[in-house]
This record gives C-alpha cells, structure tokens and sequence, in this order.
C-alpha cells in the first residue's frame, strides 16, 4: 500500500523528526569528520577499487569511508552505552553487497508483490465493463510504480532515486484521494462528466504544481513534502470513515439510486483499514535505532502496509460486486 496518511497531531512530529534528521549529530560530530578525513587520504588515491558489488550500486571510494567510520564509531558507541547518532537523516545499517537498507528493500519488494496480486484479484473479479474498475487499476499500477521506487531508494540513495521515491508516493496518494471521490460522490456516472473533468484537471495540475515546486527548489523541502501529502492522505481517510459510518447517521449514498440507509455488512472494513493505516504511522512517529543495524522502525512501517494491502483489495472488490450496484445496472454480470 502507499505511504500511509496520517492525524493531525502527526504532522507537526514527523515534521519535526525530519528537520531533526536533517541535522543529524552523527555526521556532523567532528570525531567522524576526522574519521571520513583521515580514511579518504589514505584509500581514496585511485589506487585500490571497489568491489563489483559496490560498483554497480554506485558506491564511491568517499561513500565507502563514510559508511566505515559510520560504523566504527556507532560499534564505539554501543560499547560504552552511548546512545546511537544518525548519520545525514539516517541510522547506522549494515549493507547488503551494494544496498544501503536491506530490510527496507524487501518489505518494499513484499508491498509490490501485494499490489501485482491485488491488480490481478481486481481484473478477475470486477467486470471490466464496472465503472470504477479501470479506476481502481490504475491506482494498483501507481501503486506498485511507488514500491519499485521504494526499493530503488532503499537500494542507494541519491538525490535522483530520492525524488523519483517522493514524488511517485505523492502521486499514488493523491490519486487515492482522485478515485475515492470519484467512487463515493459517483463521478462516474455520465451525468456528472463535467464535474468529473473538473475534479481530474484539479488533481492533475495539483500533482505538476507539487513536483515542479520541489523540483526548482535549492534544497529538498521536506516539510512541506510530508504536510501536503498528509493533508491529502488524511482526507482520503476522513471520506471512507464517513463511508463506514452506522446507517442511521449516514451522510452519502454508497451506492447509487440508493437511499443513504442502505449499508451492506462489509462496509465497516473501510474504517478498520483506514485506523490501522494510521495506526501504522505510529512506527514513523516513535523512531528507533535499528535492531542489530537491520531492522527499524520504517523498515516495519513497509512490512505493515504490505500486510494491509491485501485486506484493500479484498474491500474494494466486494464493493465492487454488491447488489447496491445493480439497480442500475452497474454491477459486475
């Protein structure tokens, strides 16, 4: 599943947890500005090359020395029971061959795993001819454009896969929210094409705006990457918890030329997959250094939405098939 929406509260930590991160004491300590020194003059004269590993992940004879001392001085650290620093916006993992974050790679590779079954479930079990199926594909295919980004990010991290990471997590957000209206204000109905074309031009010129600004910027503005998205995540979530609510305080109609009190059984998993989604960002909030440099506490954020993207799928297609849309003929034959 997509980077996870989040509470307002949530905001204003995460923001203050990746102005942090950017400061890190780690590297900015001079004990390892000494090390990284020190290290350079003496491997990085031409002399010595790199593993083939290395080379293809586009490691530098610099990037390796930062990684040693990175790791010598959190190994000094641990030893006298000195709290464990981050090093530029990140904590000390052991690589695997060339990829800086293994344990992320593979629950990020485990999320698009989920997204390619859930495509496949989609296309076999809605009838092409629904009119929220084409809708719902093409959020699966956003989908799993975010998590190959992922795994490339966690691969080797520069500016290039950072960006490609955020801006293709802000998209699959942003087209989370772009479906959910369309589906729950049934946009997708011929009458209401106008409005519909509205709401695509919105989202779309909104998606440019918000790549070109980070993009044109000097220097990454992570605030305001992390608010905007969860701005948008969170309500995305605030439109399916009013999906879910108990039919007698309903305020849309699921289903169309139905009354607002009609309610199928399933409906209440809206709510349950979007509190466990919030849920989830707690792993983001309450940061911790990694477990034996392997796993931490965003590496298990992936693991989480991989576990929950399943149950998404399984809510979007008994939507899709539910009797609601037969009265007008809009239900899968």
């Amino acid at each position: 599943m997509h980077p996870l929406p989040m509470q307002p509260p949530t905001l204003l930590i995460l923001s203050l947890l990746v102005l942090s991160g950017l400061a890190s004491k780690g590297d900015r300590a001079r004990i390892f500005k000494d090390c990284v020194s020190d290290c350079s003059s003496r491997q990085c004269n031409g002399r010595e090359a790199l593993p083939s590993t290395l080379r293809f992940m586009r490691w530098t004879c610099v990037d390796v020395c930062n990684y040693d001392c990175m790791h010598e001085i959190t190994t000094r650290d641990m030893k006298v029971g000195t709290s464990v620093k981050q090093y530029h916006g990140k904590w000390p993992f052991w690589r695997l061959g060339g990829v800086q974050e293994p344990a992320s790679v593979a629950f990020s590779l485990l999320n698009l795993w989920g997204h390619v079954q859930g495509v496949r479930r989609l296309q076999n079990e809605v009838s092409s001819r629904h009119p929220m199926q084409r809708y719902y594909s093409i959020w699966a295919f956003t989908s799993m454009n975010t998590w190959v980004w992922s795994s490339v990010f966690h691969c080797r991290d520069t500016p290039l896969t950072e960006k490609m990471d955020y801006f293709s997590a802000a998209a699959t957000i942003l087209y989370g929210l772009y479906f959910s209206v369309i589906r729950l204000f049934h946009l997708y109905q011929d009458r209401k094409a106008k409005t519909r074309l509205i709401w695509t031009v919105t989202c779309a010129l909104a998606l440019i705006s918000h790549i070109t600004y980070l993009s044109l910027l000097p220097r990454f503005d992570y605030t305001y990457n992390i608010v905007s998205n969860s701005v948008i995540g969170l309500t995305h979530n605030f439109l399916w918890l009013i999906y879910a609510l108990p039919s007698r305080m309903s305020v849309l109609s699921r289903f169309p030329n139905r009354p607002r009190q009609y309610r199928p059984r399933f409906v209440f998993k809206a709510a349950v997959l979007v509190l466990l989604t919030t849920a989830a960002t707690g792993l983001e909030v309450f940061d911790f250094p990694p477990y034996k440099r392997v796993i931490d506490a965003h590496s298990l954020w992936h693991l989480s939405t991989a576990l929950i993207a399943p149950h998404w799928y399984q809510f979007l297609v008994q939507d899709s098939n539910d009797e609601g849309w037969q009265v007008s003929g809009l239900k899968s034959q």
